[in-house]
Parts: C-alpha cells; sequence; structure tokens
C-alpha cells in the first residue's frame, strides 16, 4: 500500500494556512497536521480543522486532519508549509511587515528543525524574498529544500487580469513573471501568450503595461478592498508546489528560489522558473532575457538583497 504524504501546515489557524489545509485535503495530497499556537482566535485551529474534516463525507476525500500546538506532531513530515505571520492592513507595504515576521519565522523554523529535519519548507509569509532567506539561515536547510510562494501568485493574478481584458478562457493563457513578489516583480510579456498565440496580438501594449502594473499591486488591491491580505489564491499556489513534491510532478513553476549565478543573481531567492519534484527544488530553469528584462531582473534582486541587509540587522544570528 502507497504511503500517504505528511504535509504540516505552521499557521493554520490564520486564513492563508486553513486554505492551504482544504485545498491539500479536497485534492487528497497527503494527510495533514495543522499547527498554531494563538489561543485566541475567533475560529481556532482545532475548530477550523474539524470543520474540514466534517467536508471529507460530502466531497469525498480520505485524509487525517490533526490539530496541534505542538509542533513536535510534524515529525516525519514531507513538506511543511509556514503562514505563520502578522498579516498585511491597509496602509501596510510588505515591507513593513518585516521585524515582527523575522521573529515568528526563525521561531517556527527551529521547531522544523527539531522535529521534522528531512521535509522540504515552502514559506508563504511577507516580505516573502527575505522569509525564505530567514528560513534557510534559520533551519539550516540545503537550498533545494527551501522554497517561497510567490511567482504562482503572481502569475495567477496576471493569468486572471488577461482573461478579464480579453474574454478568453484562463485555461488558455500562459505567463511567466520573475523577481521579487509583487511592486518587484518582472513581467515577461514576450513569454506570455494565449493557446500559444502572442498576447500582443490581443492586447495593446500600453493596455499590458497597464495590466502588469495591477499585478504587481494585486496584493494591495485586495487589502484595500478587504481589510487583510487574500488568502484563497496564496493558498492554491502554494498547493499547487505541494502538489508538485508530493507527486513528483517535475512542474516548472515560477518560485522563490536559491541562485547560485542564474540571472545574474547570487546568494539570494528570488523568483525564477523552478524545476519542482519529490526532491523539492530539482533545477532553476535557465531562459535568455534581453538587456531590458535583465535590467529589471537586476534592480529586482538589489531590492531583495536590501530586505535580506534588513534581516542580517534585525538578527545577526541570521547573517
Amino acid at each position: 500500500m502507497t504511503k500517504r504524504a505528511k504535509i504540516s501546515v505552521i499557521g493554520a489557524g490564520g486564513n492563508v494556512g486553513a486554505s492551504v489545509a482544504l485545498w491539500c485535503a479536497s485534492k487528497e495530497l497527503g494527510d495533514i497536521v495543522a499547527v498554531d499556537i494563538r489561543k485566541d482566535d475567533m475560529l481556532p485551529v482545532d475548530g477550523r480543522m474539524l470543520d474540514l474534516a466534517q467536508c471529507g463525507p460530502m466531497e469525498r476525500f480520505d485524509c487525517n486532519i490533526t490539530a496541534t500546538d505542538d509542533a513536535a506532531a510534524m515529525a516525519g513530515s514531507d513538506v511543511v508549509v509556514i503562514t505563520a505571520g502578522l498579516p498585511r492592513k491597509p496602509g501596510m507595504s510588505r515591507d513593513d511587515l518585516i521585524e515582527t515576521n523575522v521573529k515568528i519565522v526563525k521561531s517556527v523554523c527551529a521547531g522544523v528543525k527539531a522535529h521534522a529535519p528531512d521535509s522540504i519548507v515552502i514559506i508563504v509569509s511577507n516580505p516573502l524574498d527575505a522569509m525564505v532567506y530567514t528560513a534557510w539561515k534559520a533551519t539550516g536547510f540545503d537550498t533545494h529544500r527551501i522554497i517561497g510562494q510567490a511567482g504562482c501568485l503572481d502569475v495567477a493574478r496576471f493569468k486572471t487580469f488577461i482573461a478579464m481584458e480579453t474574454g478568453y478562457s484562463v485555461e488558455d493563457i500562459n505567463a511567466l513573471l520573475l523577481g521579487g513578489h509583487g511592486d518587484d516583480m518582472v513581467p515577461l510579456p514576450r513569454f506570455t501568450n494565449i493557446a500559444g498565440i502572442p498576447v500582443t496580438q490581443f492586447i495593446s501594449e500600453d493596455r499590458l503595461n497597464e495590466i502588469v502594473e495591477r499585478t504587481k499591486k494585486g496584493g494591495g488591491e485586495i487589502v484595500k478592498k478587504m481589510g487583510t491580505s487574500g488568502y484563497l489564491a496564496p493558498a492554491l499556489g502554494v498547493v499547487d508546489m505541494v502538489e508538485a513534491i508530493v507527486k513528483d510532478k517535475k512542474r516548472i513553476l515560477p518560485c522563490a528560489s536559491y541562485c547560485n549565478g542564474e540571472f545574474g543573481v547570487n546568494g539570494l531567492f528570488v523568483g525564477v522558473p523552478t524545476l519542482l519534484g519529490a526532491k523539492g527544488v530539482e533545477k532553476v530553469v535557465p531562459i535568455d532575457l534581453n538587456t531590458d528584462e535583465q535590467k529589471l531582473m537586476d534592480e529586482s534582486a538589489s531590492h531583495v538583497a536590501e530586505l535580506v541587509e534588513v534581516v542580517k540587522q534585525l538578527d545577526p544570528e541570521l547573517g
């Protein structure tokens, strides 16, 4: 009998973490351990996971769902998803979260290192690129086992806005974005198409630039409308990555992965096309950028480097 994967979600009492658990369960990706230490939430983790378990008979999924505040329950996890951290509020940038979330991510990573030392770790906490670096330093894991979820969400937003503009199905839209999360992303319109047809045949350059700008600010738009960060699409972006890993699907997804010279980036986790499989990051997939695209990538990486320096200043142990 095939052994089920074990997927632990840290911060599962929050909206993103609970949604990750929901999507993983509905896709039957494995047994789920939902970890959250907070006791004062309106919807504590044990209530959320009991509610989710009761969906099984109706949605017809089979998996064991455990809710706990004990990090030891992560033992034997194949994948650990870290969603813990302060969410964005109106008027906040992702960078505003860095001081608080460095402490949180470092703390939870100590538990991952102690109890799930062989796991592959996916980070969702913001500011994403800095938190992936924090998790790498705090766990001491090899870089192929530390990955950030950002590009899957950013590309999904880009595809959604293109579908809204053209009226064509999102299923036929292919796109690629690189670089840091949010405002630092690097759009690649020449790699964007609808059923293989260049997107520029459907949308003018000026209008496409407006859609790119909306994509960059997509998280802020959600925060402004809802009063907090989005959670359904970010969670499903994570689940695409989890599925690629636990099923060894060898998918190329835009993830925050460690670069060692690729795209002119050294020693940083930034958004790049990433081959994901059972080993985690199996390859950073190179593509040829033109001069303008490389310039944008360099600028994006420089901002990620600035955030990493802030992390090092806040906590020298992470240097």
